[in-house]
């Protein structure tokens, strides 16, 4: 019977319950909405759907499953059951095995079957199982890291296949205890029987050169590897002294070349080298790492630091910013260049400076404008004007939901030298802002990898209090244990994610901390209210010295250190900021439009100490010799007859960026161009607009309020809205009622609608192609004539099958769409 109608079956017989818990764990299913059971057996035999459910499989799952794979055989119906792979998985019982392959079921990944024939009467009542066909696709050439048999190796490698015969006769002769064979596939069965035994290769590895040994442990997770010039040195059976370990496998089969480069140990050594077993280890508890331990009070102590700073230095970040963009590169991106410019102005590092530029671009705080192609600090922003907790929530929003992974810049580009140099990219790193450091699943890694960060957390807690110090190793190796499948995305950005996660204080002094641990269970309340309570607040006093300088005793408020970047240059690092006054500096601050009594009073109001006399004759001076004369550009006016909603635009906080300027009673100036002071404008919920040669801003009121920007997290999510479930739950209990009644048409000759119909077909399709088996194919041709033949099916690959007809000796290509139905025949060809 065909697996997809014999899941479908299953499928049908399964309570509601059932049927939620399926969806629940594979939404896919679902999405969209399949009209009857057989679309939605064909659909979770699909290969990309089987793929995405192995992702979420843990490794005694995956280890269950590719033991069912390789014990059993689908084409023939060759099932298994738990007592089974008992014997092929060490340290298993069935106590342990029956709850996954049920799990295994429930996912419909496999299904009942009937026992193989000839099995007794005792075994024939036990639960047999078969996998979905698809999985031979999804799982890969190397199930459970064992290579392909010797009759395997045989058909698919012409060069093995020509010299196994002369290699089974040399060893022979040699002692072995090898029966000689007449045709490679009689030789390949040969060898499978000389190293089907454990103790039997045992032997023979005894009389192995030294090291041979530790190169077989090297296969031991993996059945390919590295070997210069496999092909040239297993052409003959060396002995003496100086064989080395490699040549000796060669030389007696035990190592199979592939090509000139790549040798694959076979399926039978690898068993025998296991002992006998497919699993040579299995057990239902994940590994336990060896961590370190920090106190509370430091973690608790460095992830408030992390928080201050990330957020001191995201605000200067934006005063730098507006006071001169970061201008992109032609190819896209930030360069090196405009980034050390940043740096330099930040105080940091090249790279720190990319990491914080990517997460002020992913939270929103700053834009690319496509007029000037410089990314800017985004009009109207509303973090600027927040508690500093909340700064945090949103930053911390943004990078949760993020497809770009700020710790990539300054990273090597992807792919071979020889794409990177055929792009024109040989050597390039990964620029800050570029479309390199996008990653489509950045927000589910970066979600679980924060959820085993609070699981290692839990089991590892001291009853002191002390906090365990966790790394990339311990992560990885907890990831590969519960998601073996997705081991090589976490290992590409485990490290990365870490480094964010604790610029943004979800980790301090290497533990995760309370903050983290409420982020990683989705608690934002509960982080906000921990960081309400230890969060120092901002300082909004500095101590004014003689020689000319300000010191910051702490972390400063974001207004206060905006104003002061404006009239002197920070210098140092971290939040005791020194900032020196200057001529230029004063004079800077002269420019923006303030006066000597301005900063004086100013910095009366700001400073724990008096105003030191060398400054104030710093700044008066420097006034007195300013220029009375003002010279600047208007690239816009703003013109209304409503006085009133003209003065309430000059005295918004929000439109300060437009540097308006009264000339009129009914006149605004603006140095901003005239798009960017209408796009302001509409962002404030008025209603501009532009008009002549495009510098006159014509402005009326509007009764639009604007929208908040802030991000708002929503973690991804994994299982189908409940209604949704309930609607697709009515459809396929009413199409299989009418099934059953015996109503339910079919098309293409099947009795099952479109996408069971074509799975079936494939099904078919391939299931004859590896028996060698005969189809009859019902084929329109383009004037919609419909014609049957038997052929034998080749290959089918994108859209089309290849088929051998034997009644014209012939082989043509056909496209699958013009097929509307395959039978299978009995008859297998000899």
């Amino acid at each position: 019977m065909s697996l997809i109608r014999a899941l479908s079956k299953e499928l049908q017989a399964r309570s509601d319950d059932s049927l939620r818990a399926l969806f629940a764990a594979r939404p896919d299913l679902m999405s969209p909405p399949v009209p009857d059971f057989a679309a939605l057996a064909a659909r979770a035999s699909g290969r990309v759907s089987v793929q995405r459910a192995l992702e979420r499989l843990n490794r005694p799952q995956m280890q269950v499953l590719e033991t069912l794979y390789l014990c059993t055989n689908t084409d023939t119906g060759q099932s298994a059951s738990a007592a089974t792979l008992k014997r092929l998985i060490n340290g298993a019982t069935l106590a342990a095995l029956e709850p996954i392959l049920q799990a295994l079921q429930d996912l419909a990944l496999v299904h009942r079957a009937e026992p193989p024939h000839g099995t007794g009467a005792a075994a024939a009542r036990q639960r047999h199982y078969l996998p979905v066909g698809s999985l031979r696709d999804v799982i890969g050439i190397y199930p459970a890291g064992l290579g392909r048999s010797y009759t395997e190796l045989v058909r698919l490698q012409p060069a093995f296949a020509q010299r196994v015969v002369h290699l089974v006769g040399e060893l022979h002769q040699a002692g072995a205890d090898v029966s000689p064979a007449t045709t490679p596939m009689e030789a390949a069965l040969s060898l499978q029987h000389w190293t089907a035994s454990p103790e039997a290769l045992q032997a023979l590895l005894a009389t192995a050169p030294e090291r041979t040994a530790a190169l077989l442990a090297r296969f031991g997770n993996w059945a390919m590897g590295a070997v210069p010039q496999a092909q040239r040195r297993a052409s003959v059976l060396n002995e003496g002294p100086d064989v080395g370990p490699v040549d000796w496998l060669l030389a007696r089969g035990l190592l199979v070349p592939l090509d000139a480069a790549h040798v694959e140990l076979p399926h039978s050594v690898g068993v025998a080298l296991r002992g006998g077993y497919v699993i040579s280890h299995f057990t239902l508890t994940p590994p336990a790492p060896t961590l370190g331990q920090t106190s509370a009070a430091l973690r608790r102590n460095a992830a408030l630091g992390a928080i201050a700073e990330t957020l001191r230095l995201a605000g200067e970040l934006l005063h730098t910013v507006r006071e001169q963009p970061l201008t992109t590169l032609r190819s896209g991106g930030v360069g090196v260049r405009e980034m050390k410019r940043l740096a330099d102005a930040l105080r940091i590092g090249v790279h720190e400076a990319g990491m914080l530029a990517e997460l002020c671009a992913l939270a929103g705080l700053l834009r690319l404008d496509v007029d000037s192609s410089a990314w800017v600090q985004a009009p109207q922003l509303e973090w600027l004007g927040l508690p500093r907790q909340e700064q945090w929530l949103w930053l911390v929003n943004a990078w949760l939901a993020s497809e770009r992974v700020p710790s990539l810049v300054g990273q090597p580009l992807s792919g071979t030298p020889a794409a990177q140099a055929h792009r024109g990219m040989a050597g390039s790193t990964i620029n800050a802002l570029s479309a390199e450091a996008q990653r489509p699943d950045a927000p589910v890694v970066r979600k679980r990898i924060l959820e085993i960060l609070n699981e290692l957390t839990r089991e590892a807690a001291a009853a002191d209090g002390d906090a365990p110090v966790l790394d990339a190793a311990a992560v990885l190796e907890r990831a590969d244990w519960s998601q073996p499948r997705m081991a090589r995305r976490f290992s590409s950005l485990v490290q990365g994610v870490l480094a964010e996660a604790e610029m943004l204080g979800l980790i301090g002094s290497g533990a995760l901390s309370q903050i983290g641990a409420a982020i990683a269970v989705e608690q934002p309340d509960a982080a906000l209210s921990i960081l309400g309570e230890h969060l120092p607040a901002a300082l909004n006093h500095v101590l004014l010295q003689a020689d000319l300088t300000a010191v910051a005793p702490g972390y400063l408020d974001p207004e206060l250190s905006e104003k002061l970047l404006t009239m002197s240059d920070a210098e140092g690092q971290g939040p005791a900021t020194i900032y020196r006054f200057s001529v230029a500096s004063v004079r800077r601050a002269l420019d923006a439009g303030q006066d000597a009594a301005a900063l004086l009073e100013f910095l009366r109001d700001h400073s724990a100490t008096a105003v030191p006399q060398p400054l104030q004759y710093l700044i008066e001076d420097t006034a007195a010799r300013h220029a009375r004369l003002r010279v600047g550009a208007a690239g816009s006016f703003i013109q209304s007859e409503d006085e009133t909603a003209l003065l309430e635009l000059l005295n918004n906080p929000a439109a300060a960026g437009l540097g308006l300027v009264r000339i009129a009673p009914t006149v605004l100036v603006s140095p901003a161009p005239a798009r960017d002071a209408a796009a302001l404008l509409r962002g404030l919920g008025l209603s501009p607009a532009v008009e002549g040669d495009g510098s006159a801003v014509r402005l009326r009121r509007s009764t639009a309020a604007p929208g908040s920007a802030r991000p708002v997290y929503t973690a991804p999510r994994t299982a189908p809205e409940d209604a949704d479930v309930d609607a697709q739950l009515a459809v396929l209990r009413d199409a299989g009622t009418r099934a059953d009644a015996g109503t339910a048409g079919g098309r293409g000759g099947t009795g099952t609608p479109g996408e069971a119909a074509t799975q079936l077909g494939l099904e078919t399709l391939q299931k004859a192609i590896r028996l060698k088996q005969r189809v009859v194919m019902n084929i329109v041709d383009s004037l919609g004539n419909a014609t049957r033949e038997t052929v034998v099916p080749v290959a089918v690959n994108g859209g089309r099958v290849r088929v051998f007809d034997p009644a014209k000796e012939t082989e043509r290509v056909l496209s699958i769409h013009r097929i509307i139905d395959i039978e299978a025949t009995e008859e297998l060809l000899q």
